[in-house]
């Protein structure tokens, strides 16, 4: 009988990575939860090179407050590159069309990996204790420097 172990989500991995005690802790937790959602939130988050193709500061959406999402950050984390400023998908959307589809994201999946997105565009952590200098030394490959 084959067990099936629950992925766990962005914001609870992160949460995982806020409350270790010490570095070498986080440093562990992001190691043991090597997957591209979270590493695409990084690099998003931390990656100058990646500028975010849509307005900064406060994002207009209505957290989901149901208790199944429809989505999660697992799967829109692929949509990703039409908000990238530079990216043929993103650039041959509209503003409007571009910002609309974020909303959705936002509105789609849990309110805490809301949050992270909206951190994660204006360029700021999304969790305690997590920072540039921390990332780099669990993905060393992640962020060209």
């Amino acid at each position: 009988m084959a067990i099936s172990m629950k992925k766990l989500e962005v914001f609870e991995i992160l949460n995982k990575v806020s409350s270790a005690k010490t570095r070498k802790d986080k440093i562990t937790v992001l190691q043991q939860n090597n997957i591209m959602p979270i590493r695409d939130v990084l690099r998003g988050t931390f990656d100058p090179q990646i500028q975010w193709n849509l307005p900064a500061g406060d994002v207009p959406y209505t957290p989901n407050k149901e208790e199944s999402y429809p989505s999660t950050l697992l799967k829109q984390h692929m949509k990703f590159k039409y908000f990238v400023r530079g990216l043929r998908e993103s650039e041959n959307l509209n503003s409007i069309k571009r910002e609309r589809m974020f909303i959705e994201i936002c509105e789609s999946v849990h309110p805490e990996d809301a949050r992270i997105l909206v951190s994660m565009i204006n360029k700021k952590p999304p969790v305690k204790g997590l920072t540039e200098k921390l990332v780099k030394e669990a993905y060393p490959d992640l962020i060209p420097t």
